[in-house]
């Protein structure tokens, strides 16, 4: 027993909670993703289980633990093919259906393990034929997975169902395989009436803290595409860590539907925060504009390769509690890298040139490289002083023409004044030429000496201390 509890004590915390009739070990982090995959078991888990858990040897041939609650000991004298014990516990009340914290009953472990005798006697006591357990299998489907035919017949007589399996397109065939930011969809609380945006992903809880979801569409299961987009996205947001780059939280990819979490952001985005505001301050779009280029500068260093935005928009820029911004939406794009720090479309015929923030190279399907999102910067940074996008009169498709083949620039109308060098940069940024344009590096240098010397000359009326100046 001392070293059954010993092995208990290396996965869980000895705190144990009862909710419903359910029983677990408390996990030591509910935060930590890899730690989801603990679990405490009797024998063999559920057939649909995409981990396949084997049975804990150490609980080999064990009585029953000490501290067990009706519910788990009865899902025990089950496993153990015990059916008087299991007799006894019906006998002072417990329901036959109880479950675990995986929704599994004393039908489904019997099920498993093949106990003829325990499966009759929780049938003659009304146990559910057809109860799920939290991956949607059956007794009768772990029955016939594990090859014991004597109780699938018995279920099946007894017009017990199967129900289909559906694997998904990443699920993995060994427990170590797992990718450490799976997540348990059974922690995800989705509203999907609490949308965010008009984009794909929607507002969830997730241990209490508010997240965005994005969720596969259920007709993209059969598509290569979509799912070689999916792994893509997901393969950027795990690597990149920066302040100014929105947080990745994990995935699910071993249950339907796969979805993809990431920080939840309730003051939205930059597109929706200027059409509110208007024109902002200039020490305020300087702010801004750093928040910005910090994140980029990040995604353009990144190691093998840079990551190309290729659709830098105020929409692809989430505003924090802190009034911090941060770049999301990298990765969405398909890209033929012709060389590591040079691109093409995918499919251009999908590329959406109805925005004025593509940048010319872009527009007309060349190859282009990092400086494609400078371009978008520019434009960006130019409609945070202004109040407006470039060529406002015009449709977004005119003043995309307009910028991208006849090379033509919106003036610089505002009123208020700012400083000139903050005018020339934003003239290098979107600068036809792509190799005249600044690396994200040079700006973030010039325009923290931008701040500096507007403070001194008084350009900035309303200024106040720049982040990590």
């Amino acid at each position: 027993m001392e070293q059954l509890k010993r092995g208990i004590s290396r996965q869980f915390s000895t705190e144990l909670f009862r909710k419903s009739g359910k029983f677990s070990f408390k996990r030591q982090s509910s935060l930590d993703p890899r730690r989801n995959n603990l679990r405490f078991s009797f024998g063999r888990q559920s057939s649909l289980d995409p981990l396949q858990r084997s049975p804990s040897i150490e609980n080999a041939g064990r009585t029953v633990p000490e501290n067990l609650d009706s519910t788990m000991q009865l899902l025990f004298m089950a496993c153990k093919g015990d059916v008087k014990g299991v007799q006894d516990l019906l006998d002072e009340g417990i329901d036959v259906n109880n479950i675990d914290l995986d929704g599994r009953t004393a039908l489904h472990i019997a099920a498993c393990e093949g106990h003829v005798e325990v499966a009759k006697l929780l049938l003659s006591r009304k146990a559910n034929m057809n109860s799920r357990d939290r991956w949607g299998s059956t007794a009768a489907a772990d029955a016939k997975h594990y090859g014991n035919a004597e109780i699938y017949e018995m279920l099946k007589a007894r017009g017990a169902k199967v129900p289909k399996v559906r694997k998904t397109p990443m699920a993995v065939a060994n427990l170590r395989e797992v990718p450490e930011y799976e997540l348990n969809p059974l922690e995800l609380q989705i509203r999907k009436s609490d949308g965010i945006s008009k984009g794909s992903y929607q507002v969830a809880k997730w241990n209490g803290t508010k997240v965005s979801v994005k969720i596969l569409d259920k007709d993209s299961y059969k598509d290569p595409e979509s799912i070689n987009a999916f792994k893509h996205e997901l393969t950027l947001l795990e690597k990149v860590r920066h302040p100014n780059i929105v947080q990745f939280v994990g995935a699910v990819t071993q249950n339907i539907p796969m979805m993809i979490v990431s920080e939840y952001h309730p003051r939205g985005d930059l597109g929706s925060y200027l059409q509110k505001k208007g024109r902002i301050s200039p020490s305020k779009a300087l702010k801004y504009a750093l928040d910005v280029a910090r994140g980029m500068n990040y995604l353009h260093e990144c190691k093998p390769d840079p990551i190309i935005h290729c659709n830098l928009n105020p929409k692809n820029i989430l505003l924090d509690n802190g009034d911090h911004l941060k770049v999301a939406g990298f990765g969405l794009i398909k890209l033929s890298k012709i060389s590591p720090d040079k691109a093409k479309l995918v499919q251009p015929e999908g590329f959406d040139r109805s925005s004025p923030y593509v940048a010319p190279e872009i527009y007309k399907d060349e190859i282009f490289d990092r400086n494609a999102d400078i371009y978008s910067f520019g434009i960006l940074l130019y409609e945070m002083l202004e109040g407006t996008p470039p060529f406002n009169t015009k449709s977004p498709e005119e003043a995309t023409r307009l910028m991208c083949l006849e090379g033509q620039r919106p003036a610089f109308k505002s009123k208020s004044k700012y400083p000139p060098e903050l005018r020339e940069l934003i003239e290098e940024c979107w600068d036809p030429e792509a190799f005249v344009r600044p690396t994200f590096s040079e700006v973030i240098v010039r325009m923290n000496k931008i701040f500096a010397n507007s403070s001194k000359q008084g350009w900035l009326k309303d200024t106040f201390k720049l982040p990590w100046l």
